[in-house]
């Protein structure tokens, strides 16, 4: 591959290997957008971030974009999602903590991504914790939704067309434990990791320690110069994203049929041909029901390398997916 091309998001290198490969000529027309053009006869695509493509209408991604609308079409579609409420200012919160108290809770902003704003709040007691939480999500957008929060893993399920191509597991930012080495020095150790990098261009991301992680571990009475004990976990914050330095590890062969239907399904709903559904599901063996699994957002530009370069799985070659469904 062109040395060139190492600048751009992993993805994006990995398409367009793959492209290079079934001799289509490939154009970098804006390296620091990511955005590509693929010639090959007289057929001509643009392809933004790897997946966005001309599959998608220019409403489905506006759709997935927004958490409230898509909670509407899924539910309208029979599909399960989480129950809860959106505010339109941070006063509204005082009101809906009754609804809300006792419960496990989720708080989150409508419409961003990679996990920012977004604090789960376990067994709500304390109005105050309650109203810090939705005044933080605020700081992100002008709306914040408050949800049941659904026990179990979350998955990532990645659909190209009219199928599950791969199925992730994402652990957050997590260290272990040898009882000789801090928090500090256990990441800066996991980060020499080679497929830890910055922006995208390696399958993982190093981690950082910044407030997130310290706040989220002074919950626990933790901080980075903590020392773990042997084999112990310590996680460092709470959304599980690989781009905040979670581990992916794949699932695709694991998981059975009816869950890889209902993100199928999902995609469908919101006319999406590329879609990444992450859906939280208690017992991965069981027939889905109500109280086993919920979708909790759909992805209008999943990323594709934790798919083809997992912490732990086989490779699945979503790029060949891409070309294959875009005609090449």
């Amino acid at each position: 591959m062109n040395e060139n091309y190492s600048k751009l998001e992993l993805s994006t290198q990995i398409l367009i290997n793959e492209a290079l490969e079934r001799n289509i000529q490939v154009d970098v027309l804006d390296m620091d957008d990511n955005f590509i053009r693929l010639k090959k006869g007289d057929k001509v695509e643009y392809v933004k971030q790897a997946t966005k493509t001309s599959l998608d209408t220019y409403i489905a991604p506006l759709i997935m974009e927004n958490k409230e609308v898509t909670k509407m079409v899924l539910k309208e579609n029979n599909i399960n999602v989480p129950d809860g409420v959106t505010l339109k200012l941070p006063c509204e919160a005082k009101e809906n903590f009754s609804r809300f108290e006792g419960k496990d809770i989720v708080i989150k902003p409508k419409s961003t991504n990679f996990g920012k704003g977004v604090i789960i709040l376990k067994e709500l007691k304390n109005i105050e914790e309650f109203q810090n939480a939705v005044d933080h999500a605020f700081e992100y957008d002008s709306s914040v939704m408050i949800e049941r929060f659904i026990p179990g893993k979350e998955y990532r399920f990645l659909v190209i067309g009219d199928e599950t191509v791969g199925i992730i597991h994402r652990i957050p930012a997590n260290v272990v434990g040898d009882g000789i080495h801090s928090i500090t020095q256990l990441v800066e150790e996991k980060n020499k990791d080679p497929r830890r990098g910055k922006g995208y261009v390696k399958p993982l991301e190093k981690i950082i320690l910044g407030n997130v992680e310290k706040d989220y571990l002074g919950f626990s009475g933790k901080n980075f110069d903590y020392i773990p004990d042997k084999d112990e976990v310590v996680y460092l914050r709470e959304n599980s994203n690989v781009s905040t330095g979670g581990d992916s590890i794949d699932f695709t062969d694991k998981m059975i049929e009816d869950y890889k239907k209902i993100a199928v399904k999902a995609a469908k709903a919101v006319g999406a041909k590329i879609c990444g559904a992450d859906i939280i599901i208690n017992d991965i063996n069981e027939i889905p029901n109500d109280e086993n699994h919920s979708i909790i957002e759909l992805n209008f530009n999943p990323a594709i390398h934790m798919h083809d370069f997992p912490y732990e799985g086989e490779n699945r070659h979503i790029e060949k997916r891409i070309l294959d469904l875009l005609g090449y």
